[in-house]
């Protein structure tokens, strides 16, 4: 049994180095997806490069913390930071108010329809959506996500939980590999959404790397490829781009590690398809009932008016 992989990068349109990035290693088939930032510096270079290379699919990269939101300020008060005009700066913020009640899943499903509609209009047939820094790991991201995918023909989402085969992987500090730990708790509850269950959103057996940013090394990523089982779909989720002048204005954690990622992809990705019952490589528009739609030139995205 063929096992199918996405290999995705978040952060499209960013800077135009991680745009730059993103157009040459799917350029040489070391990577099939990316999740476009409706805010990002670097949008229109983004939405161009998309529209040049049609055959990488193209997510929607929801930001709900660390960010600009689409929406008026106003209209989203309980997801913002104490400026009101920009969201939560840290994630441990954002959780902290998730708990405690005080986000609105409104509020996330109006600033998420926001940067949703802003990709239509540019043109952008979406494949998917998934989170920055994984938001949607929780039911009250989750939730609202999944009303908005199903409603507006967008077919798949992200499985913000790594399969159990790569939790023995030590490509993460302890803190991290604890932390992730406890967050796994919540699987059961995101599988078992009636858009999931339903297969009205699909999703895949698993993500690989999560635990790994910012340690995706040549070494880390041959591993995880090397563990994958034979059958099912799993994906990649990946950070490449040019650590430049660009990036330094942006606030990120991940600079000079992109360029390690970039290059671990050029040269795994390679190797691993050249071998006996490699894995077929595929996008989250290669999915379900929208996959033969779009074949078929059958398919209609919605426009984001």
């Amino acid at each position: 049994m063929t096992t199918r992989l996405i290999i995705n990068a978040d952060d499209f349109g960013l800077t135009p180095g991680i745009n730059r990035a993103i157009a040459q290693l799917h350029e040489a088939g070391a990577l099939t997806s990316a999740t476009l930032m409706a805010t990002g510096s670097a949008f229109d270079d983004a939405v161009a490069i998309a529209h040049a290379h049609p055959t990488l699919g193209i997510g929607c990269h929801i930001v709900l913390t660390d960010g600009i939101p689409v929406s008026p300020p106003q209209s989203i008060p309980t997801l913002l930071g104490a400026d009101g005009k920009t969201f939560r700066p840290s994630l441990i913020d954002f959780v902290q108010a998730l708990i405690r009640g005080t986000i609105s899943e409104d509020d996330i499903e109006r600033e998420a329809l926001a940067q949703i509609q802003k990709l239509q209009r540019a043109g952008i047939n979406l494949t998917h959506i998934d989170t920055h820094k994984h938001t949607h790991l929780f039911p009250a991201v989750s939730r609202p996500l999944l009303r908005l995918a199903h409603q507006y023909s967008i077919g798949a989402i992200r499985n913000p939980f790594e399969p159990a085969f790569t939790h023995e992987l030590r490509h993460a500090a302890l803190k991290r590999r604890l932390q992730l730990a406890v967050l796994r708790t919540l699987g059961s509850k995101f599988t078992q959404h009636g858009q999931i269950r339903n297969a009205h959103v699909l999703t895949t057996d698993g993500t690989l790397g999560i635990s790994a940013t910012g340690n995706v090394t040549l070494t880390a990523l041959t591993e995880i490829l090397a563990a994958l089982p034979s059958g099912g779909t799993y994906e990649i989720v990946c950070h490449p781009g040019y650590n430049d002048a660009d990036l330094d204005r942006i606030r990120t954690r991940l600079r000079a590690h992109r360029e390690v990622e970039m290059q671990a992809l050029l040269e795994a990705i390679p190797k691993i398809l050249s071998q006996p019952n490699s894995p077929k490589l595929i996008h989250y528009g290669n999915l379900g009932a929208f996959a033969a739609r779009r074949q078929d030139g059958q398919f209609t995205p919605d426009t984001g008016y």
